[in-house]
């Protein structure tokens, strides 16, 4: 059994995306943000940087209890697990996949990030940092529009590539913010993702 201490952000929602394709048994335990439940020291051992999401693994490797935080390893170790279903093998392959997903988790990620700091979520108006940011975010829509002009998906196949970047384009490919006018190919292969059942049950409500 793994326990997913998750909240509803973009990185909050790749892991649990994950676990729902990666049909292994999992438990959400919400970390709520807006109450700083993120400080307490109980959940500091389990993600010492304070961050969400994080899962304690009951049957790691060799049968040990394993705790994992940052996004972009909970994709890596889960789809290990999945015997090359969404994270090859083969090392060409698996090189491929990494460049994506370490892409969605660390650069994409970051940057959409401070454009909804900017955007929805500062104290302020700050112009200069909304300009900025919307050129920022554009360019990302736009490398990856290129990208998928002639691939069905980030590194082949279907794969933790995807569910890295998914959540940002998901959340700011909404016309309010970014939008898919200029992107058809982002938002063909966005639009075949929302439809698999692992997505809607991760977007979904949670008990």
């Amino acid at each position: 059994m793994i326990d997913l201490y998750f909240w509803t952000t973009d990185n909050g929602y790749k892991a649990r995306h994950m676990m729902e394709e990666s049909g292994l048994e999992y438990i959400i335990k919400p970390v709520n943000l807006l109450k700083k439940e993120q400080f307490d020291p109980k959940y500091l051992e389990i993600s010492p940087h304070h961050k969400i999401p994080a899962i304690v693994d009951s049957d790691g490797p060799d049968g040990k209890k394993v705790s994992l935080c940052e996004s972009g390893a909970i994709l890596k170790y889960i789809g290990s697990r999945m015997k090359d279903r969404l994270y090859p093998s083969e090392p060409t392959a698996q090189i491929k996949v990494d460049q994506w997903l370490f892409f969605g988790s660390a650069q994409f990620t970051t940057l959409a990030q401070q454009y909804g700091f900017f955007m929805i979520r500062s104290p302020e108006d700050i112009p200069q940092g909304k300009k900025h940011y919307d050129k920022v975010m554009h360019d990302m829509f736009g490398c990856l529009d290129n990208h998928l002009v002639s691939n069905e998906y980030m590194a082949g196949e279907f794969s933790v590539a995807d569910i890295s970047v998914f959540a940002d384009v998901h959340i700011f490919g909404d016309e309010k913010w970014i939008g898919f006018n200029n992107y058809p190919n982002l938002k063909r292969w966005h639009d075949a993702i929302e439809k698999r059942p692992a997505v809607i049950r991760a977007w979904g409500p949670y008990d």
